[in-house]
């Protein structure tokens, strides 16, 4: 057995200075009582005493020696798998571990009290033991002196020429029991990278509180990841940095290649991460693009999540499914001849071009691509959605189109009327007359003598969508666009005496054209005559493909994805690995980075799916950028405060949730208010544990510079804007937490798991509208077509028939939940297991989201609730906290995760 080295003395036989890393698994380990949670003081000390005890004589005492073995679990990666999908990038299965090892050094947690400086590590090396399809064993001996006292850390160095997953390292031959250091991380060759890594062991600690022998290795783990800013960043590094959204275009591929900036006083946008790839040749504003894009190594996918990411994923979407659509649609103009035709998508399917590896394709998306026995020809069959295969024309009631405001994909947008008559805030010297032509008499014709407008608004009968404003200043830059149109539209609601809204008018507005032609405005209504009908039809594809648009920049990019970036980013390189609420916060944070960076390539970014398939085409990430500058604050992303501001509650402490809800029968509302309270339950729990007062909060040096750097780097653009509290009081951070957390699980599930459940079969849902009102501005072809087959005015409105199929092949993978999903409440966290007291409030936490279920269950079955049951109504289950893999229209991860 090797002898143990300090740190120092490695440096003077030419070692390299060891280095700290941020991602090891903690777990809690009693500290302190609080009322709400009571815990009694353990004295015991890991890594004291041996079952196993050598004694060693010298002339001047007697030693005790501790026999202590070593097992670390390595992950095998799935790189056969890979090789067999024909993925390429796929990592190799652990085919050069025979004859390698792994060095380990064994630190304690205490200083040495004769010298006051660290003690010598304990160094070993851990030689492969046994192997199986999903894991590689490797154990080491150490002979560990009592005086040692407890392992704090261990650092590992890779000798491989390849990086390994590394599971955990477990230290047995403690009287008190095994030590279980959790690492889930990639451990770097130190053939790329000679600087070791460390894992600490499974315990938290406060900044003050860390053990002296661990205070420098904490400042260092943190000042590795937080990196220099320099350079390019390499795929197995770990550093955290911020950026601008700078990469979205390509203006080195031509001049309509480049995208503006995100980020800064023109577009203000939250930070994304630094990649540190070279300027643009033609446009030294923006960043070169490249085939793949960095994110720090620990962010990326599992093997297993890999797997089915890229079996399921966007990046095989864009490389391999839709340029087979592309090839066997050749006309990118071509709509749907007729509603049968859409129907084929479902019952026939698309024939897919001949790849050189025959059923590659259905290997990649078994649920999407088929195989005909007779031919072995590959087939685009989509699966037919709930909403339709429940009720074929479910998207052609109003009924529904009102019902999906509050149980659809977008429950995020509807809001209260306070102000009558309705106005515009844009300047009237550019968009026109700001008022709306929205009248009293055509609310009352539609109301049909219920109420009148001023009765009505008083008792909050009046609901709208309002994209007027938002949308207005780029009409006229989209309408220059090919093969797309744009409105400002507001749509107007009234809440019936059955708690189900009735749509009342539409209302569409053209602001006047840079040729001359004066504004345009007009209100379409739900009318018994033919060409009424027809033209409300027309109006509502108009709405839904602005709808369409807000959900997937606004509530569902912008909101959740997007804002979420700097949190993360900021907590590793502000909060230790060893501290508390980086452990409460890392399950909610999971793949989010991986999955931002992959929209970056392929869904936001020039010419990717959302520019090219959505009304503001190109103007797309620019209007989530104005959405973010008018719309978006810290304070408003927690559940209560935006149903408040959307005037869908009022505070009311003798209510559910302390809140009145302006529509009882609200399903989003009614079960994310449910899933909120656990959530603020479980972290309240969990916070007072580690805060019990607010002085410890102020002393946090590490929280508060976290807090700090979010609020003035990562949503930087927005440091002196409202809705940022303090972060003084136990209380401020239960709050900010609980918003983070609502954020990445609640929020993200509620926008995203239903995508193609609601918008699978396209019609109930465009994401474009080509063509403008027939009504506006008209030619006689126009009118001709529109009188004799208003049905084909409607097909030519809706997407493309590449553009529908792309959506929907996107949207049934992004609606996917993987094989190795974590569920919330469902799995604790390492650190969370180790402790008593946090252990026992995690199963108060699962065990109220079992309860939820229950509840959804039984709402959606009560027939008083018609929002969410009823005659062909698909239930609404998105807040549903489990799920099984696939396409299933509930479950709700820790994270953003896809």
């Amino acid at each position: 057995m090797e002898e143990g080295y300090t740190h120092n003395y490695l440096m003077e036989e030419g070692y390299k200075k060891p280095f700290s890393q941020g991602n090891g698994g903690i777990a809690g380990f009693p500290v302190r009582s609080t009322p709400a949670l009571q815990k009694s003081h353990r004295t015991a000390r890991v890594g004291l005493a041996s079952r196993k005890i050598n004694a060693i004589m010298s002339s001047s005492t007697t030693e005790k020696l501790l026999s202590v073995k070593a097992v670390v679990t390595v992950k095998q990666s799935a790189g056969g798998l890979f090789s067999e999908l024909g993925i390429s990038g796929g990592l190799d299965k652990i085919t050069d571990l025979v004859g390698k090892r792994l060095l380990l050094e064994l630190v304690s947690a205490e200083l040495d009290p004769k010298t006051g400086q660290e003690k010598r590590a304990i160094k070993g090396y851990a030689h492969k033991k046994s192997e199986s399809a999903e894991e590689v064993t490797y154990e080491c001996d150490f002979e560990v002196r009592e005086e040692f006292g407890e392992v704090g850390a261990i650092f590992v160095e890779n000798e491989h020429h390849k990086e390994i997953y590394l599971k955990d390292i477990i230290l047995d031959g403690f009287v008190c029991g095994p030590l279980n250091i959790t690492c889930d991380s990639w451990v770097h060759s130190k053939f790329d990278n000679p600087q070791k890594r460390v894992f600490f062991a499974n315990k938290c600690y406060l900044p003050e509180e860390t053990p002296s022998g661990l205070r420098r290795l904490r400042q260092e783990e943190l000042a590795i990841l937080r990196g220099n800013g320099q350079g390019e960043r390499k795929s197995f590094e770990r550093v955290y940095d911020y950026n601008v959204y700078n990469d979205l275009g390509n203006p080195d591929s031509g001049a309509d290649k480049k995208r503006p900036v995100l980020g800064g006083k023109e577009l203000p946008y939250p930070r994304r991460c630094q990649t540190g790839r070279p300027r643009s040749k033609t446009d030294p504003q923006s960043e070169s693009r490249s085939g793949s894009i960095y994110v720090p190594r620990d962010e990326q996918f599992s093997t297993i999540k890999n797997l089915t990411f890229s079996a399921k994923t966007v990046s095989s979407v864009v490389h391999a499914l839709l340029p087979s659509l592309e090839t066997a649609i050749v006309d990118a103009d071509l709509g749907f001849p007729y509603f049968t035709a859409i129907d084929e998508l479902f019952n026939e399917g698309i024939n897919l071009p001949p790849l050189q590896k025959q059923g590659f394709l259905k290997d990649v998306f078994p649920r999407l691509v088929k195989t005909i026995t007779d031919t072995a020809q590959d087939v685009l069959r989509f699966e037919t959605p709930e909403t339709m295969d429940r009720d074929r024309f479910f998207w052609f009631s109003d009924e529904e189109f009102a019902r999906q405001t509050l149980a659809g994909i977008n429950p995020y947008a509807i809001q209260l009327v306070t102000e009558w008559p309705l106005k515009s805030k844009l300047d009237s010297r550019i968009y026109g007359s700001p008022e709306s032509v929205i009248t009293t008499e055509i609310i009352e014709r539609e109301i049909k003598g219920f109420m009148t407008v001023e009765e009505a608004i008083k008792q909050k009968k009046l609901f709208m969508l309002d994209y007027h404003d938002l949308f207005l200043p780029y009409v006229n830059k989209v309408r220059q666009l090919k093969g797309t149109t744009l409105y400002g539209s507001r749509t107007l609601f009234f809440l019936t005496p059955d708690e189900t809204l009735k749509p009342l008018a539409i209302e569409l507005t053209r602001p006047p054209t840079d040729y001359g032609n004066p504004q345009w405005k007009h209100v379409f209504t739900p009318t018994c005559n033919s060409t009424g009908m027809w033209l409300w039809r027309l109006a509502k594809a108009h709405v839904l493909a602005h709808d369409s648009g807000y959900h997937q920049l606004v509530s569902h990019w912008l909101r959740t994805h997007c804002a979420t970036e700097p949190y993360i980013i900021a907590a590793n390189r502000q909060l230790s690995a060893m501290h508390p609420i980086y452990k409460l916060l890392r399950p909610h944070f999971r793949y989010t980075m991986a999955i931002n960076a992959l929209a970056r390539g392929y869904l936001i970014n020039g010419d990717g799916v959302i520019e090219s398939s959505f009304s503001p085409g190109k103007y797309s990430m620019e209007l989530s950028a104005v959405a973010y500058d008018q719309q978006w604050q810290f304070d408003l992303q927690g559940l209560p405060n935006d149903l408040i501001s959307r005037g869908l509650a009022v505070e009311d402490p003798t209510a559910p949730h302390g809140l009145r809800l302006a529509i009882e029968d609200y399903p989003f509302a009614n079960d994310g208010l449910l899933l909120w309270d656990a959530i603020k339950e479980w972290v309240t729990d969990y916070v007072s544990y580690y805060y019990p007062d607010p002085s410890r909060i102020a002393l946090d040096k590490e929280l508060q510079s976290w807090w700090t750097e979010i609020r003035t780097v990562g949503h930087g653009d927005k440091k002196d804007s409202p809705g940022w509290p303090d972060l003084k009081t136990p209380s401020d951070l239960i709050d900010i937490i609980t918003t983070m957390v609502w954020v990445a699980s609640g929020h993200h599930a509620a926008v995203n798991f239903g995508q193609y459940t609601y918008a699978g079969y396209f019609p109930n849902r465009p994401t474009i509208a080509r063509t403008k009102m027939p009504v506006e501005d008209p030619t006689e072809e126009e009118l001709k077509i529109f009188s004799n087959k208003p049905e084909v005015t409607l097909l030519t409105c809706f997407p493309s028939q590449i553009q529908a199929t792309k959506v929907m092949a996107v949207l049934d993978v992004l609606s996917n939940h993987s094989p190795d999903e974590e569920y919330l409440g469902q799995v604790p966290a390492p650190a969370w297991k180790e402790d008593p007291a946090i252990k026992a409030a995690f199963e108060r936490f699962s065990g109220r989201l079992k309860e939820l279920e229950g509840i959804i269950d039984a709402r959606n079955t009560d027939q008083r609730f018609k929002n969410r049951s009823g005659a062909g109504i698909v239930p609404y289950e998105l807040l549903k906290p489990f799920s099984e893999p696939g396409v299933t229209g509930k479950g709700v991860p820790y994270s953003i995760s896809i």
